[in-house]
């Protein structure tokens, strides 16, 4: 997998490019302070996934994933990667296209979990913002208003659980000595 790390603190860039590249099969092929960086490197490199720091001078991450996804590269996968947890953060990465989110203090097992996820095709949001986004979520009232929330079976919140840490279906379905339909059909179902 080809990534470009990006932050506008050199020493997070080279720290996250030397922890990955110690992974087979990741191999850091750019790396951007800005988000005006990120864009042109995106454009010269295409790679397979960025790892965008949220708020850095010039153009933040956000409005460069915006302008990545819609033109230089579609298929890219955009992982935001911040010191912010605040779910307005996260809601405008997604916004603007990334697949996944997590904070800057994530494990380093959580981040390399992020990219192979999104690489298969998932979204990723780390667990450690996903109660404040979900939190939110609920509490709005038009939520309330115009949704009823379904009785969840005694498994489903374990499986809503393993999803937003990553966990891919089979797994799942391994962890409750469940099918991977029965999953499925929880997964649908919530």
């Amino acid at each position: 997998m080809r990534i470009i790390a990006v932050d506008n603190h050199r020493i997070v860039r080279e720290g996250i490019k030397t922890l990955l590249e110690k992974q087979a099969d990741i191999q850091v092929v750019g790396e951007a302070r800005n988000g005006e960086e990120t864009i042109a490197l995106t454009r010269e490199l295409s790679p397979d996934v960025v790892l965008m720091d949220i708020t850095m001078p010039d153009l933040n991450g956000m409005e460069a994933t915006r302008q990545i996804l819609n033109a230089a590269n579609p298929a890219v996968k955009v992982i935001g990667l911040s010191v912010h947890g605040d779910k307005r953060f996260a809601s405008e990465m997604f916004m603007a296209g990334a697949c996944g989110y997590l904070t800057k203090d994530c494990a380093f097992e959580e981040l390399t979990q992020a990219i192979i996820t999104v690489m298969a095709g998932q979204i990723y949001l780390s667990a450690a913002i996903a109660e404040n986004v979900i939190g939110a979520f609920i509490a709005s009232s038009s939520y309330r208003d115009d949704l009823r929330i379904p009785r969840l079976s005694a498994k489903e919140p374990l499986v809503l659980q393993y999803i937003s840490e990553g966990k891919f279906t089979k797994d799942i379905a391994g962890e409750l000595n469940s099918s991977i339909k029965t999953v499925e059909a929880s997964v649908a179902r919530s």
